[in-house]
């Protein structure tokens, strides 16, 4: 059964750029069937309101769906899908609502114990709510769908978060570590607790991200202990982590991913109001923040290549101010030591999260003892270090799984 959606996935593997052209429905194969409405048009994704007061993990509202592994959606995926709205919660601790899916395979679990879940933090789709992974997968554009395969061929189940505000009413409180781990350990909760979905409440968790999934994955390794200790988590996978967004933007500030530096301004503005962005944003700086927050990743990227914050506020240096920073540092990864063993990977040439930030996230890791697995990834740059050393991140998930020892980096 899952031979057809790995047929699939070879349409997908063919490169992004048919994934993103696929994602303007106006293709040919848009225009020859019937496609579900993007999430500003559909009302499953709006919450009760008020919201329930309930735990936090608690499924609000679900629906079976149909994915799709490639984007003209000859093949629908032979597997079980829910797509949830889940209860979760905000940086700032206030209680929100989060959209994601969680999938579970054909064929029953055979390993020892329940059936594993992998909480998949997805990297960067943009702030646009049509670029939420939930409707992504229903249309066939997901780019990320080579993981989603691997670990179903395995036999886990993966639950997907869209993380804050994509998908759901509000902006996406994109680069928001607090607020994506969250988000991440709560669609695990929601996995275990969906009616039908078969999860078991012991089930062991895996974390996987890579990117901004890897930033979100490394926080919930962190507050997993705080936050949701009643998850079985029993490791974290994570590459290409923006684990220190001071570092990050300043080396993309001025540089081919500028985009993404407005993006990340946009999205912890959302998240700390008092931030207060748009009032320090001059006329071309709302209008560009008003197109990346509605954009997907192709066009956040080439939204102002070469450009600089500087250009486009009213006020220079406005993330050096002490409320930014004050923010900034609550996001900064690697001062709590994870309550479950690590896997970190980073590429050396990573034009986009300097490969410097990486091993400065290792030396925090090991110091407040960490059991990390840690791989650098000669000549890897952003993309292809994730490409090609993924699936050893997701393979390492299925040693926790099978209870085997681990490589501790930090020994000796």
């Amino acid at each position: 059964m899952l031979r057809k959606l790995a047929t699939g996935l070879c349409v997908v593997a063919l490169g992004l750029g048919v994934a993103v052209a696929a994602h303007a429905d106006d293709s040919p194969a848009a225009a020859q069937d019937e496609r579900p409405p993007v999430p500003q048009n559909d009302s499953f994704y709006t919450p009760p309101s008020p919201l329930p007061d309930v735990p936090a993990g608690d499924v609000l509202r679900s629906r079976e769906v149909t994915l799709y592994a490639e984007p003209f959606r000859v093949f629908p995926a032979p597997v079980k899908a829910h797509q949830v709205i889940y209860r979760s919660t905000s940086a700032t601790g206030a209680p929100n609502a989060v959209s994601g899916t969680v999938i579970v395979p054909p064929t029953p679990w055979i390993g020892p114990g329940p059936r594993p879940v992998m909480a998949y933090a997805l990297g960067t789709q943009g702030l646009g709510d049509q670029c939420a992974p939930s409707y992504q997968l229903r249309v066939g554009t997901e780019i990320e769908i080579a993981f989603l395969v691997q670990a179903m061929v395995k036999g886990w189940a993966v639950a997907l978060t869209d993380y804050e505000g994509l998908g759901t009413p509000g902006t996406h409180t994109y680069a928001t570590g607090v607020s994506s781990g969250r988000a991440l350990l709560d669609v695990a909760r929601a996995a275990t607790r969906l009616p039908g979905a078969g999860i078991d409440p012991a089930a062991p968790i895996g974390v996987f991200g890579y990117s901004q999934g890897g930033q979100a994955a490394a926080s919930a390794g962190e507050q997993h202990a705080g936050y949701a200790p009643e998850l079985n988590v029993r490791g974290t996978a994570t590459g290409g982590v923006p684990s220190d967004l001071n570092l990050v933007a300043r080396s993309n500030n001025g540089g081919i991913g500028f985009g993404l530096v407005l993006g990340a301004a946009v999205g912890l503005s959302a998240a700390y109001p008092e931030l207060g962005l748009d009032q320090a944003l001059n006329a071309e700086g709302k209008k560009l923040a008003e197109r990346v927050a509605n954009a997907c990743v192709a066009e956040m990227v080439v939204a102002a290549p070469f450009r600089r914050l500087n250009d486009f506020t009213t006020t220079p240096d406005v993330i050096d101010q002490p409320k930014w920073q004050k923010r900034l540092a609550e996001n900064r990864l690697g001062t709590v030591k994870p309550s479950a063993p690590v896997y970190l990977y980073h590429g050396t040439i990573d034009e986009l999260i300097p490969y410097s930030g990486a091993k400065e996230l290792k030396a925090r890791y090991c110091a407040v003892g960490t059991n990390l697995e840690w791989h650098s990834i000669p000549l890897g740059e952003h993309v292809l270090t994730v490409s090609v050393w993924g699936t050893n991140a997701l393979n390492w998930l299925g040693d926790r799984f099978a209870g085997k020892p681990t490589k501790n980096s930090c020994a000796g």
